[in-house]
């Protein structure tokens, strides 16, 4: 099979804003992103003209200039463009999809592209006809904003009508081009009582494909539905001429894309509720709610296949998701169209899609709320940084195949946790597996504990190991641990961490974080596995006032920040690929000790809190740090990285802000000079951590909101086993 590569390009409109995908990435300004994907080996991308972003453009203007620039760099690349034109758009602002004239005016635009770029050979006209009108003219979501199952066949028919004559266009300038008609194919699940309902949406699926095919006649299975919605036969004929049959069909499937429905309200909470008008029933992911699973897209591709006889493509393969569920969704669906392949189905390709990631999906697009999830690529970086995703797909486009220790665990969506709703009580059987571990050492610690309860939350198997059972200063133990363990990377979690006793017991600090990280060095450049340590903004002096980076001077003030300076430099030393995170200002949910736990339970018991004003630190949420260290282990990063909650506070305004947010009282929060507050170490009086590699944490505001939400949970649970 080929691997090909797709940028996530929609261009759809709510209310009067279109949202630009392509603009939110910045690929419009750089076009070295066609060398990086072409890099890795795919020999085609899904490369979007939308008529949208061209329509009112002059032959001249720069935005053609521009992508004449990205079409001849792919020509020359040996990449193929396959181009979309309309990618869950609704056209320019003078139309839409119930417009008359939708399809006139997609077609004029195609001969235009053609006609400038009259050797590409592979078109995608309408991206998803089916789903574009669910959300659009079914759901009310995207413009035109309508809900009724008439005006959302008609949005269908009028897509598909745009297919075939901008493929027509496009064919008196090339008259050997191909349509690859995509679609989203989820399939329906149902109790038995809806069965009928599951039945009737797992037919309207088809209903691109059979449209283009002209299947749609008298005795087809959505003929009666769209007679009984006022639709004639000369309006599908008006849509469908003699027929557009698809050169390849791209299919299009999602974790979430199969649906299961249960008249059983009670068991779902009331914002997945619905109805068809004889029944009302809850609409679910199926990978929630069915303990079998879902039915995954092998078995989809076979369906497409034996329905159509066909060639296949996988048209779109992502998951926003921590990385390693990334890596599994690619190794499902490609592993899946390989089986449908040697089972006789002709899958041709198998695309990465989300090169440069996706905005605000989370959402459906519906809104812009700041949500990223990368892909080949995570943009949040000077430059676009590949992932591990990029490894994937140069690796399986090189020789088909690829290893990753994180793919030894199945998907979330194989995994008992992944049942959220109650559906029929059925036992899930335990998936088998044999996985490489993670060596955490370290880990009664705060972020020992915190690494070992996020890799199970992840899947990925970790090995833990606190002091008293592994001396990470012991050569030989730390070398028996990795042979014992089998780790395929190590997490050093360990260390010397309360700054004050550092100053009187300074050779603890100093063996603890020194000799004990230089020693998980040595062992690791051994055996050559990777290992992740971590450091402190205490290995700065304080004497900058904007961001501290990772190429800045380090220059401590104590023993603890020397400690980890000396640290870094050894580590580096003996295992020049270690991933070495310097961090700040630890809080977190499963913590007693930190600072933000300990304020507010001396404001909930209205003591007040003494906090230093003259500190400026950047404090870090250890979810986040955890989820962003661990991206960064499997993305096989190395180097010093910078890794703190965006914001800069001190100690006293960020006890103000926690106990506003908490509807405390703020005035409890005494505002001293770090002097009298009885420290023994020295502190830079502002430490705060950018970086210039890649800002890849969420806001501090942001992750205060969410500790303080999930520390209620946590208090909660505790005060109910406690009960």
């Amino acid at each position: 099979m080929e691997v090909w590569a797709g940028l996530e390009c929609t261009l759809n409109r709510v209310g009067d804003a279109q949202h630009d995908q392509l603009a939110l990435s910045g690929h419009y300004d750089r076009l070295e992103d066609i060398e990086r994907i072409a890099a890795l080996g795919v020999s085609a991308v899904r490369y979007p003209v939308l008529w949208e972003r061209f329509a009112h453009e002059a032959p001249t203007s720069e935005r053609w200039r521009a992508l004449d620039e990205r079409m001849f760099r792919m020509l020359a690349l040996g990449v193929e463009p396959i181009v979309g034109l309309v990618h869950h758009g609704s056209g320019p602002f003078n139309t839409n999809l119930l417009h008359e004239g939708f399809a006139e005016g997609l077609a004029a635009f195609a001969r235009k592209v053609c006609i400038r770029y009259p050797w590409i050979t592979r078109f995608t006209p309408v991206n998803e006809p089916l789903t574009t009108a669910r959300f659009s003219a079914l759901y009310g979501l995207w413009y035109p904003h309508v809900r009724d199952d008439a005006r959302f066949v008609r949005a269908t028919l009028n897509q598909v009508r745009a297919v075939r004559l901008a493929m027509e266009a496009i064919r008196t300038i090339t008259p050997g081009a191909k349509l690859l008609q995509t679609e989203d194919l989820g399939r329906t699940h149902a109790t038995p009582a809806l069965q009928y309902q599951a039945d009737f949406e797992n037919e309207r699926r088809w209903l691109t494909f059979d449209l283009l095919t002209n299947r749609v006649a008298h005795g087809h299975a959505m003929h009666e539905y769209v007679q009984w919605l006022g639709i004639s036969d000369s309006d599908i004929a008006h849509a469908t001429g003699d027929g557009c049959p698809p050169d390849l069909l791209g299919i299009n499937h999602y974790v979430t894309s199969e649906r299961w429905i249960d008249e059983r309200l009670e068991h779902y909470p009331p914002h997945t509720h619905g109805g068809n008008g004889r029944h009302r029933y809850a609409d679910v992911e199926a990978v929630r709610a069915m303990p079998e699973g879902a039915a995954g897209p092998a078995s989809l591709l076979r369906e497409a296949w034996s329905r159509y006889g066909l060639p296949l493509v996988v048209s779109e393969v992502h998951l926003g998701c921590t990385r390693e569920q990334q890596l599994r969704w690619f190794h499902e669906v490609w592993n899946g169209a390989a089986s449908a392949r040697t089972e006789g189905a002709d899958v041709r390709a198998v695309t990465a899609w989300a090169a440069l990631g996706a905005h605000d999906w989370s959402s459906l697009v519906t809104r812009m709320d700041g949500h990223y999830e990368p892909g080949l690529f995570d943009i949040r970086a000077p430059a676009p940084r590949a992932t591990a995703l990029s490894s994937m797909v140069h690796s399986l486009a090189a020789n088909g195949t690829f290893e990753h220790p994180v793919l030894d665990t199945p998907g979330w969506w194989r995994c008992a946790p992944r049942l959220s709703y109650r559906s029929d009580e059925v036992a899930v059987p335990a998936a088998e597996h044999d996985a490489r571990p993670l060596l955490v050492v370290g880990a009664s610690g705060t972020l020992g504990v915190a690494f070992a309860r996020t890799c199970a939350d992840r899947g990925l198997a970790c090995c833990a190991r606190s002091h008293r059972d592994l001396d990470i200063t012991d050569r030989a133990a730390v070398s028996h641990a990795l042979e014992t363990c089998a780790a395929w990377a190590v997490v050093n979690t360990a260390g010397f961490v309360r700054v004050d006793d550092a100053e009187v017991q300074p050779r603890d600090c100093r063996r603890a974080n020194a000799l004990g990280a230089a020693t998980l060095a040595a062992a690791c450049a051994d055996v050559g596995i990777p290992l992740m340590t971590f450091s402190s903004d205490l290995v700065f002096d304080g004497r900058k006032r904007t961001p501290y980076v990772e190429t800045d001077h380090v220059s401590p003030l104590g023993t603890y920040g020397a400690s980890k300076a000396r640290a870094e430099s050894r580590v580096m030393a003996l295992l020049p690929s270690a991933l070495v995170i310097r961090t700040s200002a630890f809080f977190g949910p499963w913590d007693e000790y930190n600072f933000l736990t300990q304020t507010l339970r001396s404001l909930q018991d209205g003591i007040p809190v003494q906090a230093a004003g003259d500190l400026v630190i950047s404090p870090t949420y250890v979810p986040d740090l955890v989820n962003a260290a661990l991206d960064l282990l499997i993305d096989g990063e190395r180097g010093i990285w910078h890794l703190a909650n965006d914001g800069a506070v001190s100690w006293a305004e960020l006890a103000r802000r926690v106990a506003d947010r908490s509807h405390l009282d703020a005035s409890l929060v005494c505002e001293r000079s770090h002097q009298t507050l009885g420290y023994l170490a020295a502190r830079p009086s502002y430490s705060v951590l950018g970086s210039e590699r890649a800002s890849v944490m969420p806001s501090l505001d942001d992750a205060i909101g969410r500790f303080l939400a999930q520390r209620s949970t946590f208090t909660h649970s505790l005060e109910t086993c406690n009960a």
